[in-house]
Order: structure tokens, then sequence, then C-alpha cells
């Protein structure tokens, strides 16, 4: 099973002016495209664009929820011959007998 890093960056919001790209959408989609070939030069490959929620400070007390754009890269990771991956980590879910313990003492 290969082994991946991944890279997070935050998806461009405007265009980018070019010869011959006039509508607003044209500029957009070629932002978007200089980003995912430069990314693909550089060896990563694309995975996804997703929407992810950032809580962010408004004033000195209070907070506000903004929604980031943000696009997924990875590229796979070449272990050194002979090496082995990390173990996966496991999730541990407990048996009846630990539930049992968990809500006497609670």
């Amino acid at each position: 099973m290969p082994l991946y890093e991944y890279k997070v960056l935050p998806a461009p919001t405007r265009g980018r002016k070019a010869p011959g790209v006039k509508t607003p959408e044209a500029r957009f989609a070629l932002g978007v495209e200089d980003l995912l070939n430069d990314m693909a030069r550089a060896g990563w490959e694309y995975l996804r664009t997703d929407i992810l929620p950032s809580e962010e400070r408004q004033g000195l007390t209070s907070t506000h929820t903004v929604y980031r754009s943000v696009s997924v890269f990875r590229r796979e990771v070449l272990l050194p011959e002979g090496s082995r991956p990390p173990a996966p980590l496991r999730e541990t879910v407990p048996t009846e007998e630990q539930d049992a313990d968990l809500s006497e003492t609670s």
C-alpha cells in the first residue's frame, strides 16, 4: 500500500489577466489552471477542493465563522529500499466491560 504526503493550499479567489482571456469566469479558470499545473510540475497530484470552516476573531471578545476553499494535493512518499512504512494508527473501541466501568465512575 503506497504512503502519501499531502499539501493543502488556499484555492485561488481571483482570476489572472492574460492576453485573450476576457471574462471573469475565464480569468478565474486560468488562475485555478495555473495552480493545478504548477503543483503537477512539482510532482503533486490534485486530489480535491474542500470548503472548510475557520473560526476567526472579530473584535476583542467575539469570533465568527468564515468558510475557506482549500485545494488538496498528494504525492507518493518513496521509502528507502528495505524499510517498512509505519504501522497504521488503530482506534480502540471500548469493550462492554470498559463502558460499564466508565459509566459507574461518572
